[in-house]
C-alpha cells in the first residue's frame, strides 16, 4: 500500500526537498502541495491523503488552525498529521497534540527520520520525534499551574476504563511501544495493542500521541521535572 503524502509549508524551496525525498521512496508519494492550513485541509479532502507534513507558521490558516480542522472532521478521520516546526521547544506543539496532530519532528532532523515518522503516523503509531521525546511534553504540560491544568472531564472518562487499560495507558505515556508494555506486564503484544485501542475508543483518541496528552491532563501521569 502506497502511503499518500500532503505536504504544508508557506516555503516553496523546503515543499520541494521533502517531496524529492517523499517520492524517492517506494512505499509512499506526494499527492499535493499547501502553502496555508487552508488549502491543506482542501487538499487532505480531494487527494485523500494518509499524512499531512504540517508547519506550524503559515499565513492565513496556520498548522495549528488546520490540524484543528482536519482532527474535528469525520470525512477526515484517517488523515494523521505530523507537525514539522523549525524549534521542537516550542509551546505550539503540545498545542498542536492537544488539537488532533499525531505528533512532530523538527525540520533540521535527518532524512531517515522524517521518511519513518511518516511511516509510523500512517500506522496510527505516531509519537515524538527521536529528539522531543516523552520528557519533553512532559515538561510543556508542567509550565502550567499545576492542578489547574488538568481537564476534570478527562479525568472522569479515565473511569471508563479497566485496571489493565489504566496500567498500559501509564506505559503509553511513558513513551514505551507495544512490545516493551508486553514485557513490562508480562503479556503478549496483541494484548497490548487491544488494550491500547480500547482506551483510545473510551477516551476518543485518534492515537497515541492524544493517548499521552490525556494521560497527562487527566492527572493520571504527573510530569517529571529534571
Amino acid at each position: 500500500m502506497t502511503i499518500r503524502v500532503l505536504l504544508a509549508d508557506d516555503q516553496a524551496l523546503l515543499r520541494s526537498a521533502f517531496r524529492v525525498l517523499v517520492d524517492s521512496e517506494p512505499d509512499m508519494e506526494v499527492v499535493g502541495e499547501a502553502s496555508d492550513g487552508a488549502e491543506a485541509v482542501r487538499l487532505a479532502k480531494e487527494e485523500r491523503a494518509d499524512v499531512v507534513l504540517m508547519d506550524i507558521r503559515m499565513p492565513g490558516t496556520d498548522g495549528l488552525a488546520a490540524t484543528r480542522i482536519i482532527s474535528a472532521d469525520p470525512a477526515l478521520a484517517h488523515v494523521r498529521v505530523v507537525i514539522l516546526t523549525t524549534f521542537e521547544v516550542d509551546d505550539y506543539v503540545v498545542q498542536s497534540l492537544r488539537a488532533g496532530a499525531s505528533g512532530f519532528l523538527g525540520k533540521g532532523s535527518e532524512p531517515d527520520e522524517l521518511l519513518s515518522a511518516i511511516r509510523v503516523a500512517a500506522g496510527g503509531e505516531a509519537l515524538l520525534s527521536p529528539a522531543a521525546t516523552k520528557g519533553l511534553i512532559a515538561r510543556f504540560l508542567a509550565q502550567g499551574d499545576g492542578a489547574d491544568d488538568l481537564d476534570p472531564a478527562r479525568a472522569e472518562r479515565l473511569d471508563a476504563l479497566t485496571v489493565r487499560e489504566r496500567e498500559v495507558l501509564v506505559q503509553v505515556a511513558g513513551g514505551h511501544s507495544n512490545d516493551e508494555i508486553a514485557e513490562r506486564l508480562e503479556v503478549s503484544p496483541l494484548t497490548v495493542k487491544t488494550h491500547v485501542n480500547r482506551a483510545m475508543s473510551k477516551l476518543g483518541a485518534r492515537d497515541r500521541a492524544q493517548l499521552v496528552v490525556i494521560a497527562y491532563e487527566s492527572g493520571l501521569v504527573r510530569p517529571r521535572v529534571e
